[in-house]
């Protein structure tokens, strides 16, 4: 199946020269057009699954741009699931600050803006859950935010997000303690907390954890925030 969207490439905050798939809204009237969605890729990059989920988007009516995260260390990266890219990718999300990922996040927002998008949205996987709740506390332009089992929000939960935002969890996931859902969940009355029958990636059909009902229910939620935003 071709690719619905192109690799784009735009300046970061600090200068990095960024790569980022470009996936345009599909539909000719405007009221076709749902706004801008930054997507954010988890530890492996914009891989195929990636790429996937922003076509998806694209077909239900968002403009949409998934930044490639690691190109100031490593230009395009994809990683497969192997024991030894896994690691490569965990090395590769050490060394690079939160930081840099909101510098990312705002520079979509900002192009998605430019491009005239009315609201714009964010959302993220893994990794990609905690850039995104990140980035709703501290980028600027943001409607609403859906992060999915991001494990680090629980560094970052001193910070409150800046538009409304829900957090999909895996009751499953052993790499997210339940008693780290509910600090959250205390902590931050004004997000909804959503915890599923599934493991973490429950959202990715390429991996061995992928559970449709509740990927489809997660996605169900996410876009009913989107469109009440």
């Amino acid at each position: 199946m071709a690719r619905k969207g192109k690799t784009i490439t735009l300046t970061s905050g600090d200068g990095a020269e960024i790569l980022c798939y470009h996936a345009k809204a599909e539909g000719a009237r405007p009221e076709d057009k749902k706004g801008g969605l930054v997507l954010i890729m988890e530890i492996f990059g914009v891989t195929a699954h990636i790429k996937d989920l922003c076509d998806d988007y694209a077909a239900r009516g968002y403009d949409v741009l998934s930044p490639q995260l690691y190109d100031r260390q490593v230009k395009d990266f994809q990683a497969t699931y192997s024991q030894e890219d896994i690691q490569k990718s965990l090395e590769l999300r050490a060394a690079n600050p939160y930081e840099n990922t909101v510098l990312d996040a705002q520079m979509c927002v900002d192009k998605l803006r430019a491009d005239g998008n009315a609201k714009v949205f964010i959302t993220g996987y893994c990794y990609g859950g905690t850039v995104s709740w990140v980035a709703a506390c501290r980028a600027e332009g943001l409607d609403a935010a859906s992060c999915y089992y991001g494990g680090a929000i629980k560094d970052y939960i001193g910070e409150t997000p800046k538009c409304p935002t829900i957090c999909h969890f895996g009751e499953k996931d052993k790499g997210i303690p339940m008693e780290d859902v509910r600090r959250i969940e205390a902590a931050h009355p004004e997000v909804k907390i959503y915890v599923y029958d599934a493991d973490h990636g429950f959202n990715s059909d390429r991996r061995n954890n992928y559970d449709k009902a509740s990927a489809e229910l997660a996605l169900k939620r996410t876009l009913a925030l989107f469109d009440g935003a």
